[in-house]
């Protein structure tokens, strides 16, 4: 099967562990998403967000630095057993953190409207809550 990966860079306005955790908390997550999440930092945890459109797993957790998780929409046109991979990166910069943010293994009639889905609803969002909710 032919897949495509989609490759972003973002800074926010919070440290990497802020981002972390408000990625990795059905709390955190249902902020900035502004729908309902279950989620958990731990390692095999599966989780639902937005509001049960988006399933999947943690495969791997290094608290403050980086998360891979197993992702998959609930779509009619997306296969029911696959799983593509998304990985966030986070590292300090300036101001707070940059992420660097990789999805592979996506199917090619999904990836143009994946590609801008990132950047309008989580990007932006979560921009928005970091400065919000990240005051010293």
């Amino acid at each position: 099967m032919k897949t495509r990966t989609i490759r972003q860079t973002v800074l926010l306005p919070a440290p990497p562990n802020v981002v972390y955790e408000t990625l990795l908390t059905s709390k955190g997550h249902s902020g900035f998403s502004g729908a309902p999440a279950t989620i958990s930092p731990k390692v095999g945890a599966t989780f639902t967000v937005w509001g049960g459109y988006i399933h999947g797993k943690n495969l791997e957790l290094v608290p403050g630095k980086k998360i891979v998780q197993s992702w998959r929409p609930s779509e009619e046109t997306w296969p029911q057993d696959y799983y593509s991979t998304v990985s966030f990166t986070l590292s300090p910069a300036k101001g707070g953190t940059r992420l660097r943010f990789v999805h592979s293994g996506v199917l090619p009639d999904h990836a143009g409207h994946l590609a801008s889905g990132w950047k309008a609803s989580y990007w932006v969002p979560l921009k928005t809550y970091l400065a919000k909710n990240n005051r010293p």
